[in-house]
């Protein structure tokens, strides 16, 4: 890294001697929205003297512009971009001070009122960031009362299947972060944890493919980062309620904020409630003969409830410095109770077993999590665009998620008996520590036509996970006498996990609009387990160099990128956890403590426009090969029995395209559209598998600004399934419709709902093969919702300008 930042410097020191230029002048600065202070890019730039243009340019993504070559002289800085009121600003050139800097220049929003109606320029969705996407999820009325799933199925790039199961351009090894921290609430069934995040907290989603060394290398598919609703400066507080016959939440946020100190409370309760239908006909081969039939049917209707609340306190010694802490817990209970009714026969039609098994499942859950951190920013230097700063976190997190099942089996050949119970408990538990610091450099290097920015980012950081599993199976075989334990069928196993990493990336913004991102990551892996009552030991350790690179150029209003990066995956935690799941007798399942960790290579050619219209276009061509990818692999034995378990696998490729597209079509009226198209080889030699086919999604969204301080907006999603290496999916679609009204005086809104009015469910149909089995599952999921939601908004309203660092443990394991 020392030698490519030697080179980088070197080539710009040539640059500077080579260049000859007669105008010694030029203007430096960068644009900022004057509400949310967020950059402007690719607002225009021009300068005049007296009448006649001189120069002009573009901003480039991060809102700064660079007019070189002027002769010195007075000008007239006209600065002007889409949706905001156009400004002007005088400019001296003098051979005392030949380069004017600016700095940053404010721009209002633009806004016209006609009779009652305000109408005002509106935030896109759907906003491409160079480095990552961004869908702000605020300005979406169809989330309110609804859930994170709710939110991150209308992401382009992003697919969720009918039971909530998250993918990233077809891979579901992602990487979750709220707030850029690791979240110990993500950190265990992923599809629950999204359905219980109440999507009134959050603010906007970043989806970033191709995550820099800064970035913990965990997370094969890419980083999902999402950003809650943060406090203002003042008192201020709201309070949100919704009804719905599938989801129920209740909210209140707190927050006081002064010039030193800040305080803010969240708490939030919630259901939510899954109605489905399954049923499955399976076929046990041998040598490719049947050698039984297996048919299962089963319904179930659950309701889970939890509730979640934080704390947080900042405080400002000074204007350089910060010190803030949070703590937060959630928890509650979810059960998965369902009747399956399983009939088994010969090939000629012979029954061998034909019973019902009553389930009752629970999973009471819970955490707390404690983040204490102290931020220095130094003094800012003229021209350059950020300020050096160091940071210290530190984080713990403690999560209990036990499993508890009871199993009643009864027989149905001539008449109703029970036959055998069961009783399972599964304490499992995760401690994390995590130890992090930071620094960042920006650098000036003027050049005689150009002022060249350099940022220099280093970091080291560990982290030590402490994970148990204890399971204990009672059962009693005949269904009558008392429990009895099973020794063969119980075990206590510990794990740990300890990762230590250091990071160093540069990033060169030369003139004419290029970018250029240099990174590298080193990772040190070191595990070790053990089943205790077995006396069974497992240890290992890797290290890992990660590179990563992205070059970008901009042409007007056209950004073109291409980047190169390599991920890792470890094995998640409920991956790892040995427990067996034998509530259905007929289909186990249990983890596998000895996988070994994913490599992904990663490339990504990326194409981005902006039109004057407003109309922005966003296209990236992408490729993944993955090596001893993980994923789930069905094996059935000769009584139809089957057990399911993580492997390694083998290979995952994927070759895609992704087009993103969003724009006013008036004033009032936003579109948003996004396809992610791509064709997935999955080989495994091991198992003698392999399986391919083309999957994609179509996400579309339309918003309407409605007289009387109402809005409209309707949303679709169709996705044409997946691939797996055993089998795949068929298509499925969501579609959905919200009326949102402000109150008095848009302090408080009442938001209706509603998603698949006109169909009460989605069927999806799972068709898998191996050597040993074929099986067809066709589900039912009833997905008609309706919800009614009413938010009060109270105190001062006006945006915090700092915020706060936290630990980011974007390797964080999930389920």
């Amino acid at each position: 890294m020392k030698f490519l930042f030697s080179l980088a410097a070197l080539a710009l020191w040539v640059g500077d001697a080579l260049a000859q230029s007669a105008n010694p002048g030029s203007i430096t600065g960068s644009l900022i929205d004057s509400t949310t202070r967020r950059p402007v890019p690719f607002a225009t730039v021009a300068v005049r003297n007296a009448s006649t243009l001189v120069a002009g340019t573009t901003t480039d993504s991060t809102g700064t512009f660079l007019l070189p070559s002027l002769l010195l002289g007075n000008y007239t800085l006209t600065l002007s971009s889409v949706g905001y009121v156009s400004q002007t600003q005088p400019v001296t050139l003098t051979a005392d001070r030949p380069a004017a800097v600016v700095g940053a220049i404010q721009l209002r929003s633009e806004s016209r009122t006609l009779g009652e109606v305000t109408v005002a320029a509106q935030k896109a969705l759907i906003e491409e960031k160079g480095d990552k996407l961004v869908y702000n999820a605020e300005k979406d009325v169809s989330n309110v009362g609804g859930s994170a799933a709710d939110v991150l199925r209308k992401i382009p790039s992003l697919s969720l299947d009918l039971d909530g199961n998250i993918q990233m351009r077809g891979n579901s090894n992602i990487r979750i972060l709220t707030n850029g921290k690791p979240s110990a609430m993500m950190a265990r069934n992923l599809a629950d944890a999204l359905r219980q995040m109440p999507a009134d907290n959050i603010k906007s989603v970043e989806v970033i493919t191709s995550p820099g060394a800064k970035y913990d290398a965990e997370g094969a598919a890419g980083v999902i980062n999402i950003i809650t609703k943060k406090a203002l400066h003042g008192f201020n507080g709201s309070v949100m309620a919704s009804l719905g016959n599938l989801n129920r939440s209740t909210n209140t946020k707190l927050a006081v904020k002064t010039k030193k100190l800040g305080f803010s409370l969240s708490a939030n309760g919630y259901q939510f409630r899954q109605i489905r239908q399954f049923q499955m006909l399976r076929t046990t081969l041998a040598d490719g003969q049947p050698l039984n039939y297996l048919s299962q049917r089963s319904t179930s209707d659950n309701t889970g409830t939890g509730g979640y609340g934080e704390f947080s306190l900042d405080y400002d010694p000074d204007s350089t410095s910060r010190i803030n802490f949070s703590a937060n817990a959630w928890g509650g209970y979810y059960p998965n109770n369902s009747s399956v009714i399983n009939r088994l026969t010969d090939p000629t039609g012979n029954l061998f077993q034909y019973f019902r098994n009553d389930i009752r499942m629970s999973n009471p859950y819970g955490n707390s999590q404690f983040d204490l951190g102290y931020t220095k920013t130094f003094r800012k230097q003229p021209g350059v665009n950020s300020a050096r700063e160091f940071t210290l976190l530190t984080q713990f997190s403690r999560m209990p998620d036990n499993y508890f099942y009871n199993t009643d089996r009864y027989t149905l050949v001539e008449v109703e008996q029970l036959s055998f119970r069961q009783h399972s408990t599964n304490y499992s538990r995760n401690k994390e520590y995590t130890l992090q610091a930071d620094y960042t450099h920006p650098f000036l290097i003027r050049t005689g036509q150009d002022t060249t920015q350099l940022k220099l980012e280093m970091g080291v950081k560990a982290i030590r996970r402490a994970i148990g599993s204890e399971y204990r199976i009672e059962q009693s075989l005949d269904g009558k006498l008392l429990l009895v334990a099973d020794p063969t069928q119980s075990n206590d196993f510990d794990y740990n996990q300890q990762i230590f990493s250091g990071y160093t990336a540069l990033r060169v913004e030369a003139k004419r609009k290029w970018t250029m991102n240099l990174g590298a990551r080193l990772e040190r892996t070191v595990i070790d387990g053990n089943f205790m009552t077995t006396h069974t030991t497992l240890a290992n350790q890797y290290t890992n160099l990660i590179p990563s690179i992205t070059i970008s150029k901009g042409i007007k209003s056209h950004t073109l990128k291409t980047s190169y990066t390599q991920r890792i995956q470890r094995p998640q935690l409920w991956f790892l956890n040995p427990w067996f799941n034998a509530s259905d007798p007929r289909n186990l399942q249990t983890g596998n403590p000895y996988l070994n960790a994913e490599l992904t290579h990663a490339v990504e050619l990326g194409h981005s426009v902006t039109t004057k219209a407003g109309l922005s276009v966003n296209t990236a061509l992408y490729w993944r090969m993955t090596s001893n990818a993980i994923e789930y692999v069905r094996t059935v034995d000769e009584a139809g029995i089957s057990l399911s378990k993580p492997q390694n696998i083998g290979r995952r490729n994927a070759y895609g395209m992704n087009v993103n597209l969003s724009g006013q079509a008036t004033k009032t009226w936003a579109l948003n559209g996004g396809m992610d198209l791509r064709y997935v080889y999955l080989s495994s030699p091991s198992l003698n598998q392999r399986n391919s086919g083309v999957v994609g999604n179509v996400n579309l969204s339309s918003t309407n600004k409605l007289p009387h301080n109402y809005t409209f907006q309707t949303n679709a999603n169709f996705n044409s399934g997946w691939i797996s290496l055993q089998g795949s999916g068929s298509p499925f679609y969501w579609y959905g419709f919200a009326l949102k009204r402000e109150l008095l005086d848009k302090k408080a809104s009442l938001t209706l709902g509603v998603n698949n009015p006109f169909n009460r469910g989605v069927y999806q149909n799972l068709r898998q093969s191996a050597p040993s089995f074929e099986s067809d599952t066709r589900s039912f999921f009833v997905s008609r919702s309706v919800r009614l939601a009413f938010e009060w908004r109270f105190g001062q309203m006006n945006s915090s300008g700092k915020e706060s660092r936290k630990i980011r443990n974007d390797d964080a394991a999930s389920r």
